[in-house]
């Protein structure tokens, strides 16, 4: 097959070398920085440029662009995309990409699916990119209803072979919902903890769990701004939430009470037991 990628970041990069390292697809991709394009090229990450000619070509086109980004490719590129092809957004939000795909792709030839691949690092930029990150990785699809399974079945198995460890199907609001939970608040929580004035304090008095919840702090903060602003629903209820949880925290310690704030702690370790 001949595998379109737009968008040579993290994502849009490991995709790449991902297909020429374990594949015999062809790639051809679409990135507007001529440092990344170089950068791509000295390590064979991809045959040739997409342009407007040969993008009709591509029989599975992933983009792998910010939200809105992405919309605006898809849109402007409609008309270029050939008849049975399939494209898939790789973006961290769904409802955004997809209601706006719904308004492009009732009367297109091709068959939109959004996705989004569940890996990645602190560190962004192809220079990040390696063709091992969806290693076991989980690829969520979030397909309208009308998908086929054979188009499905087809996206499945490409996927695996790009040592994914599955693929997961479900809804674009359920997907925004669970992800809000998993994805976007611990980045929020992170980023919020490093802000304490012990953070400059700490050389020397830190170990194994402050590297843990710091290591996302220093984040793309244009992508997650988007983001976040996405999916604020789901996410500002999800640090409602927390925030309710900490205090509960915070006047169990102020009161000195032992056995309050055992239970506590016992019922967050049997939640993570469960929840594991």
């Amino acid at each position: 097959m001949k595998i379109g990628i737009v968008g040579l970041g993290l994502i849009g990069g490991s995709f790449a070398r991902a297909i020429k390292e374990m594949t015999s697809h062809r790639v051809y991709v679409c990135e507007i920085s001529e440092s990344t394009l170089l950068a791509a090229k000295l390590v064979g990450a991809y045959d040739a440029e997409m342009n407007g000619e040969n993008i009709s070509e591509c029989d599975i086109i992933l983009v792998s662009l910010y939200p809105e980004k992405a919309v605006e490719f898809i849109k402007e590129n409609r008309d270029k995309i050939k008849e049975g092809a399939v494209v898939v957004d790789c973006c961290g939000v769904k409802r955004y990409v997809c209601d706006e795909m719904k308004k492009v792709v009732s009367s297109a030839p091709f068959t939109f699916v959004g996705g989004h691949p569940m890996a990645g690092t602190q560190s962004w930029g192809f220079n990040y990119s390696r063709a091992s990150m969806f290693k076991g990785a989980s690829m969520i699809l979030t397909p309208y209803e009308d998908v086929t399974i054979e188009i499905l079945d087809k996206l499945k198995n490409f996927f695996l072979s790009l040592g994914f460890g599955g693929v997961k199907i479900t809804t674009d609001a359920e997907h925004d919902r669970i992800i809000a939970f998993t994805s976007q608040l611990p980045h929020v929580i992170s980023n919020a903890y490093v802000k304490s004035p012990e953070a400059q304090k700490q050389r020397g008095f830190s170990a194994g769990s402050y590297k843990d919840m710091t290591r996302i702090s220093k984040l793309n903060s244009k992508m997650w701004a988007e983001l976040f602003l996405e999916n604020k629903d789901f996410l500002a209820d999800e640090i409602d939430i927390l925030v309710e949880n900490l205090k509960q925290y915070s006047q169990t310690i102020r009161k000195g009470d032992r056995e309050e704030l055992e239970n506590l702690l016992e019922d967050g370790a049997e939640q993570k037991r469960k929840a594991k």
